[in-house]
């Protein structure tokens, strides 16, 4: 094969691989926007509409572990093709639906599919590319892996708010019929393996992650431990997670090899991606109510703030993969972009409630910027000594990880700003009676005062405002606080000089 086929293949796979990464992430956080009008078109209660989201998600974490040991049973070509069909079927069905039934149970199947798509992507460009640029292969997929999810309000918001609900789910179509051709003409096929299924290690991984994952997403809505329905969800999760330990440990035949975490890198990597993850999409699931509840934003102008995100991730991972990688230790990298994503979250952590677009929006450029500082290093560092037959099962769990950081994030801040508003609003109460100077002068061009029912209403109302205000500027603190905190675990991992390539050590 001459020089230029190869990279003529090795170009359309690229294409094809990130296509598919694009098809999940995407439809992750391109259905959030339009949830209230689905909600609104089934009749459901907020409570009911959730599971729209949790049910794609969940199936999706139990899924994903399972890549590497489907992938040889089955091989990797039948199954990302048998992926992207799938996912596509369940897409039209998605937007057809008739009920929240069908809605719901449509997108468990979406997940389920999508579940394959990124870590055969990931192991897929890392065959792609030689290993001294896998800088290159991980901006490239970071493109559609970190991007996408970005610019899917955005999208949603447009979709939403210029055609139907129902087009969040259509518009799959044209990117997974792209993939499926590209995949189809290129990739070539490959060995499967007689592999022996461990039903006991695939029920318990199902229940300890699917639990977890259940935990997640429905603690704060149900109030955490005092739901009966939470406990058990809890205690269900903590005891299928150490049976499937235990049993991993001591099988030859389980379905998820734990011992990947003993590599140094790749355990130090799984960790640090996770608290960026909770700290970059912990920040992103907030920000929408927060332009739209307290500083009055239209939908479709919230979903425009991603857009200046969106480009200065896409920026940062082109220009670490394809430059800085190969120039710097990859540890320091990281480093730079965990402070960037602290410093985007600070600075949304000292807004208030007459802040522009443009103070909203500049924040996420910073963190954007450390997107690709952070994810393109920690993919390579991840993956520097696991071997080629083991990078599908290894890419599977380093995005397990990924997405259950950011499902973690995504529950703490829902978590966070409530209780904030509880007790904020509690403090200022207190604090703001009719003997108040500044109370009385708040109302005093308006020609009330305090101890009057129309004054009082006001007050009430501008102490909720700045309860809820403090509220969510507390969580961006915090979460910049977490981005800081990651930092030192940077020092504990192993990293190749600049421009070297790594050594392969079979495990």
């Amino acid at each position: 094969m001459t020089p230029s086929a190869t990279s003529r293949i090795n170009k359309v796979i690229v294409v094809a691989v990130v296509l598919s990464a694009v098809l999940e992430v995407l439809d992750s956080t391109i259905v959030n926007v339009a949830l209230p009008h689905i909600q609104a078109a089934f009749g459901a209660t907020s409570d009911q509409a959730t599971w729209i989201l949790t049910s794609y998600i969940v199936s999706a974490v139990v899924v994903m572990p399972l890549t590497g040991f489907v992938a040889r049973r089955v091989g990797r070509r039948r199954l990302i093709l048998t992926a992207v069909t799938g996912f596509a079927v369940m897409s039209i069905m998605c937007g057809l639906s008739w009920s929240l039934e069908t809605i719901v149970v449509f997108r468990l199947s979406q997940g389920m599919f999508g579940a394959f798509l990124i870590p055969l992507s990931q192991s897929i460009l890392f065959d792609a590319f030689p290993r001294e640029k896998r800088g290159q292969a991980m901006a490239v997929f970071g493109l559609g892996v970190v991007v996408a999810p970005v610019l899917g309000p955005t999208v949603g918001a447009i979709l939403t708010e210029y055609f139907t609900w129902r087009m969040v789910f259509f518009v799959n179509l044209p990117v997974a019929a792209m993939a499926l051709l590209l995949l189809a003409g290129e990739l070539p096929d490959d060995e499967t393996e007689e592999i022996k299924i461990d039903w006991k290690g695939l029920a318990l991984l199902a229940l300890g992650i699917g639990c977890l994952q259940f935990v997640l997403d429905q603690g704060e809505t149900k109030d955490w431990l005092s739901s009966r329905v939470i406990q058990v969800a809890a205690i269900a999760s903590v005891l299928g997670a150490l049976g499937f330990v235990a049993h991993g440990l001591t099988s030859k035949t389980s379905v998820v090899d734990l011992r990947l975490f003993a590599d140094r890198n790749f355990a130090l990597c799984n960790l640090i991606i996770a608290g960026f993850a909770i700290s970059l999409f912990g920040g992103i699931a907030i920000l929408p109510t927060f332009v739209q509840n307290l500083l009055d934003y239209p939908v479709i102008v919230s979903g425009h703030l991603f857009i200046p995100r969106g480009v200065a991730a896409g920026l940062s991972m082109v220009l670490t993969g394809a430059v800085l990688v190969t120039r710097f230790d990859p540890r320091v990298l990281a480093g730079i972009g965990l402070l960037l994503t602290a410093a985007g979250n600070f600075m949304l952590g000292a807004l208030n409630l007459n802040a522009g677009f443009w103070q909203l929006a500049w924040p996420g450029a910073v963190s954007g910027l450390g997107m690709g500082l952070v994810f393109v290093p920690m993919s390579i560092l991840a993956f520097e000594s696991i071997s080629q037959t083991r990078q599908d099962e290894a890419s599977g769990l380093f995005n397990v990880t990924r997405q259950l950081g950011s499902s973690i994030g995504i529950s703490l801040v829902g978590t966070w700003v409530v209780r904030g508003l509880q007790t904020n609003t509690a403090v200022l109460s207190q604090n703001v009676t009719p003997y108040n100077p500044a109370a009385q002068a708040y109302l005093q061009p308006l020609g009330l005062t305090p101890d009057s029912a129309e004054g009082a209403a006001i007050l009430g109302q501008e102490i909720a405002r700045q309860a809820e205000l403090i509220s969510y500027l507390t969580v961006f603190n915090n979460l910049g606080l977490l981005a800081f905190a990651t930092i030192p675990l940077l020092f504990f991992c192993r990293a190749s000089k600049p421009g070297t390539q790594p050594t392969v050590h079979a495990h």
